[in-house]
């Protein structure tokens, strides 16, 4: 980075050395068995949860750090910095843990965060179908009452920390009601003998190898009544609505470290790159792209800090949320391709970082809602 973020701290950049000395340390060591068996180990997690490196943002009566959301912004950027494409921590803390904060009762609150504060549990949330994406409202997974529990029948599919997860919050249909208000939140303890719970394929992707990405399969899985996030049903989309601004905000906080690592490692290599006789970075064009890419990243750090201004203050609208979101993941996606232009037929071999970084920014477009979405949302605040 350019210089320490504008809403950093002290103790902050105290976060930012234990989270790199954690990710370059315990988990990059691991990261080809992750990629080879599709799924990181749940012992990194258990790791985290010991140095407090999970949750850092949920008070501490509930097991968390006591902190904010620029402690998770700190874990996010660090975890991109060093290269790690396997811990789904951008789910588990800052998604999967605030759903619970905001909505579940005192009851669930002491029951269920602190073991996704240890690393005990890995957490979820499963909102994609293969026949409905960003289009939440369409989705058809239904959970039918039955005395004290629901019967959740359906599936659902591009779902992060899907193979190791143990706490899983699944949007789904309580209601015939047309539209977003038959829509529930309900929270599952699973495991892979849980009846009506299934694991399907670890999905192989383009980028984030050793990641999790899963298929998930329900056939009346039973979960209890009182499950239902926010104590009634139908309250599931706005409960959604609420909380996606922070999700869209921490994928910016992720495309902003890429665009920033892109730009280093780009002027690492053209400066030691010879080509006619002297450094790559000496050729103009070089020069030029580099100095549009770092440009490019300045603009979007005073943007992202901006609004994580905002949103520790409780001020982050919608809008401006979806702005960086689809801002930001667009710059990081340009500066990755751009910067793997420069490294020649070297950028597109796999044991550069710049390859797996160019893959890896792609998909940020897409999840947290599409662009194409993000633009809709700010034309209507227009």
């Amino acid at each position: 980075m350019t210089a320490r973020p504008r809403w950093s701290s002290d103790e902050l950049e105290q976060v930012r050395g234990l989270a790199a000395t954690y990710f370059t340390k315990e988990v990059l060591p691991n990261v080809p068995k992750h990629v080879a068996q599709g799924f990181p180990d749940k012992a990194l997690y258990r790791r985290a949860g010991e140095l407090g490196l999970l949750c850092m943002s949920v008070p501490e009566a509930y097991g968390g750090g006591g902190g904010t959301f620029a402690h998770e912004a700190i874990l996010l950027e660090e975890q991109v910095r060093a290269g790690d494409p396997t811990m789904g921590f951008a789910v588990h803390s800052t998604i999967v843990a605030h759903y619970v904060l905001a909505y579940a009762s005192e009851a669930q609150k002491l029951k269920w965060l602190p073991k996704l504060a240890s690393g005990e549990w890995v957490g979820a949330i499963a909102m994609t179908e293969p026949g409905t994406g960003s289009d939440l409202q369409a989705i058809s997974t239904r959970a039918v009452r039955d005395g004290d529990f629901y019967k959740v029948s359906g599936s659902k599919t591009f779902i992060s920390n899907g193979r190791v997860c143990d706490f899983l919050i699944i949007a789904v249909r309580t209601s015939d009601v047309k539209g977003h208000a038959g829509i529930s939140l309900l929270c599952a303890e699973v495991s892979d003998t849980t009846p009506g719970f299934e694991r399907g394929r670890i999905l192989e992707k383009l980028g984030g190898h050793g990641q999790d990405t899963t298929e998930l399969f329900f056939d009346d899985l039973q979960v209890p009544a009182v499950n239902v996030l926010g104590g009634e049903e139908g309250s599931g989309f706005i409960q959604l609505m609420q909380q996606l601004p922070q999700e869209r905000l921490a994928t910016a906080v992720l495309a902003q470290a890429s665009i920033e690592r892109a730009v280093a490692l780009t002027v690492d290599y053209t400066k030691q790159r010879q080509v006619f006789g002297k450094p790559l970075f000496a050729l103009q064009n070089t020069r030029f792209e580099l100095a549009e890419c770092a440009t490019l990243g300045r603009v979007g750090r005073a943007f992202l800090d901006e609004c994580v201004e905002k949103h520790l203050a409780g001020e982050l609208d919608v809008a401006s949320a979806a702005m960086a979101k689809y801002w930001l993941t667009d710059q990081a996606s340009s500066v990755a391709d751009r910067c793997l232009q420069l490294f020649g037929g070297y950028g597109y071999m796999k044991e550069y970082p710049i390859a797996h970084l160019f893959a890896d920014t792609r998909v940020m477009r897409i999840f947290a809602g599409a662009n194409e979405v993000m633009k809709e949302l700010v034309a209507r605040s227009l």
